[in-house]
């Protein structure tokens, strides 16, 4: 349980630091978000909550959610977005017919480039929801974000992305999964397969166009441990989405 202390620990002291008075965890259904709930409940005895925020979402996603947090006697709210999601999209839609295709980004289908926009508009109405609920609580929001996904790129900027600290940023997929065990989180739970959950039926794997082991393998063994062209496409996608991973630009002259 050494990780498992040093998580909690480390989310103790970025706690403390910023005078907040406890964690809040967007709940999924999926393992990340059971782990790192988990781990702020442990960081923060009795003051760490879960929050369900479904959104046009798979009923199993919301189901699943609440098998961990009975499991882990996590106290829950729940927001439904769906309402705030359509009225957004009736807002854009027009917008969107007039304007002119863009270049197409690097490493995804004509079909996923589609779906993006509208579909990234819902983890970025989580956040504003999270951040409510932690402005509300003087709480932090934990995020629910690994090394795998960071590395590449797959999460929506300012949306699953706009958090105050990322537990799992330095452990991979299968350490997550690990930890998962270790934290004694439900078994079907664990073995889900990994969804971020933009439409129904969508899940990591089939969106990246790659495995988690895949992706893993890359991170451990560089590029010469994959196939070139799997090493092609993720080099890429690491390319393209480093501006995910900082802080806005500023020029650096006066």
């Amino acid at each position: 349980m050494a990780t498992v202390d040093r998580l909690a620990r480390w989310m103790r002291e970025r706690l403390h630091a910023s005078g907040a008075g406890g964690f809040i965890v967007g709940l999924s259904g999926g393992v990340d978000s059971a782990v790192v709930a988990r781990l702020a409940q442990l960081a923060a005895p009795n003051a760490a909550m879960g929050l369900l925020l479904p959104c046009h979402s798979d009923p199993l996603d919301e189901r699943d959610a609440i098998v961990v947090a009975k499991h882990f006697s996590l106290p829950i709210e729940r927001m439904d977005l769906s309402s705030a999601y359509d009225a957004m999209v009736a807002s854009v839609q027009p917008t969107v017919r007039a304007a002119k295709p863009s270049a197409k980004a690097p490493g995804w289908s004509d079909d996923l480039r589609a779906r993006l926009p509208l579909a990234n508009m819902k983890p970025r109405l989580r956040m504003t929801a999270l951040y409510f609920m932690a402005n509300s609580q003087n709480y932090l929001v934990a995020g629910t974000g690994n090394r795998s996904e960071a590395s590449i790129g797959y999460f929506t900027k300012w949306g699953d992305g706009g958090v105050d600290l990322l537990p799992l940023g330095r452990l991979v997929k299968s350490q997550v999964r690990a930890l998962a065990q270790e934290l004694r989180v439900p078994a079907a739970i664990i073995d889900k397969p990994p969804s971020a959950g933009l439409w129904i039926g969508q899940t990591d794997e089939d969106e990246m166009g790659f495995t988690y082991a895949d992706l893993e393998q890359y991170l451990k063994g560089g590029a010469q441990s994959i196939s070139p062209a799997l090493a092609m496409k993720m080099e890429r996608l690491e390319r393209a989405s480093q501006h995910k991973r900082e802080l806005p630009g500023v020029p650096d002259f006066d």
